[in-house]
C-alpha cells in the first residue's frame, strides 16, 4: 500500500465483514504493529463493519497506512448512509452496542484505538475514524492530524491513478495532489512520479515545483497536479494547479475556489501561475481530483467543518465520488496552535 493510497472494502452484508477485518489486519502487519495492536485493529474493523450491516445496510471501510511522528500506523475509516444517530455521546458509552456486534460498541473502539473520532447526525449517516500507531507511547497522543485524505481506485482496479503527499518544513506544510491520466497502473506510474519529484524538491514555490514535474513526467502519461504551500508564519497559501484538480478554502464565511490552468503536466502546459490566498484560523483547504463532483457544500453537514480532516474527506468521498474514476480528497486545517 503506497503513501496516501486507500483500500476500500465494500460492506453490504455479513459475508464482507471478514474481508474488512482481513484487509485491516494486513495493513496493520505491513505497518509493523505488534500482535496485540493487530488484534485490536481486527476487533475494531469487525465491530465497525458489523455496525454498518446491522444499522445502515451498506457502507465502506477505508484502510490507509500512516507514517507520522508516532511512527508507522494504520487508519480505519468507516462510512455509511444510514439513518444516523441523534445522540452520539450516548452511543459512545461502554456497553452500548447493537445486537449482533462483538459487545463493545463505539466505546470499545474508542478505548482500543490510539485516536478515535465520529460524526453522525439524523439523515446524514455516520463516519468514524480510528488510528493505531506502532509505538505504544503514542497511545492517547494520536489525535487529528492537520492534513488527512484518501486516494481510492475506481472499482475493479487495484492501482490508483491518484496520489497525494505532504512535506513539512519550519514554515508550514506543502501538499501535492496528482491525478494521472486515465486509471490503472499507467496512471499510477504518472502520479507516483509526481510524488517522487515533489519530495525531492524544496517545496516552497509551487510554480517552480510544477515546472520541474513537467520535465520529469514526460516519459509518463502525464497528470493533473496541484501544489499548495501553507505558510504558518505569513498565514497564507501559495497555490498553483494544472488540469482538473479542484481546490477551495472553506471557512465559516463561505467557500473560495482556487485558480488552476488548463493542461497536463508532462505533456502540454502553456502556463503555470502561482496565486496567494489568505487563510484564517480554523479554515479548511480542500483539494480533490475530478473523481469527486464539484457541487459539494460543507454547510449541508452542520458541524462537519470542525471535525477530523479524515472524516471530512471520507464524507465528501461517500456522497460525491464519481463511480467511473479514481477519487482523491485531501483536507488540511490551520489551527490556532499551528498558526502561533
Amino acid at each position: 500500500m503506497r503513501d496516501g493510497e486507500t483500500v476500500a472494502v465494500a460492506v453490504e452484508d455479513r459475508s464482507q465483514v471478514g474481508e474488512a477485518r482481513r484487509v485491516a489486519m494486513s495493513a496493520a502487519a505491513e505497518a509493523g504493529l505488534g500482535e496485540s495492536a493487530r488484534s485490536d485493529v481486527g476487533i475494531v474493523a469487525t465491530e465497525a463493519a458489523t455496525n454498518v450491516v446491522l444499522h445502515a445496510g451498506k457502507g465502506e471501510l477505508l484502510v490507509r497506512r500512516l507514517d507520522g511522528p508516532n511512527g508507522p500506523g494504520v487508519e480505519l475509516l468507516c462510512v455509511d448512509k444510514g439513518p444516523g444517530m441523534p445522540d452520539v455521546e450516548a452511543c459512545l458509552q461502554d456497553g452500548v452496542s447493537g445486537k449482533g456486534t462483538m459487545g463493545g460498541g463505539f466505546g470499545a473502539m474508542r478505548r482500543l484505538a490510539n485516536a478515535f473520532s465520529i460524526f453522525s447526525a439524523p439523515g446524514k449517516g455516520t463516519a468514524l475514524v480510528c488510528r493505531f500507531w506502532s509505538r505504544s507511547s503514542a497511545a492517547g497522543n494520536g489525535g487529528a492530524p492537520a492534513v488527512s485524505g484518501l486516494a481510492v481506485p475506481v472499482r475493479g482496479e487495484t492501482a490508483c491513478g491518484d496520489a497525494w503527499t505532504t512535506v513539512d518544513s519550519t514554515t508550514g506544510t506543502a501538499i501535492m495532489l496528482a491525478d494521472g491520466l486515465g486509471h490503472g497502473p499507467l496512471a499510477a506510474d504518472a502520479s507516483n512520479a509526481a510524488v517522487r519529484i515533489f519530495r525531492e524538491q524544496v517545496a516552497i514555490h509551487p510554480e517552480r515545483t510544477i515546472d520541474v514535474m513537467h520535465a520529469g513526467l514526460r516519459s509518463t502519461r502525464g497528470a493533473a497536479v496541484s501544489v499548495a504551500v501553507v505558510d504558518r508564519h505569513r498565514r497564507e497559501i501559495r497555490y498553483a494547479g494544472i488540469g482538473n484538480i479542484s481546490g477551495a478554502i472553506v471557512s465559516g464565511q463561505g467557500m473560495r475556489s482556487l485558480v488552476s490552468h488548463n493542461g497536463t503536466v508532462g505533456h502540454q502546459m502553456r502556463k503555470v501561475q502561482e496565486f496567494v490566498y489568505p487563510w484564517s484560523d480554523g479554515a479548511l483547504l480542500v483539494l480533490h481530483s475530478d473523481g469527486l463532483a464539484t457541487h459539494w457544500k460543507l454547510e449541508q453537514y452542520p458541524g462537519l467543518i470542525r471535525e477530523d480532516p479524515a472524516i471530512i474527506a471520507a464524507i465528501l468521498y461517500r456522497d460525491h465520488a464519481r463511480p467511473r474514476d479514481d477519487t482523491s480528497v485531501v483536507v488540511c486545517r490551520l489551527t490556532e496552535a499551528e498558526a502561533a
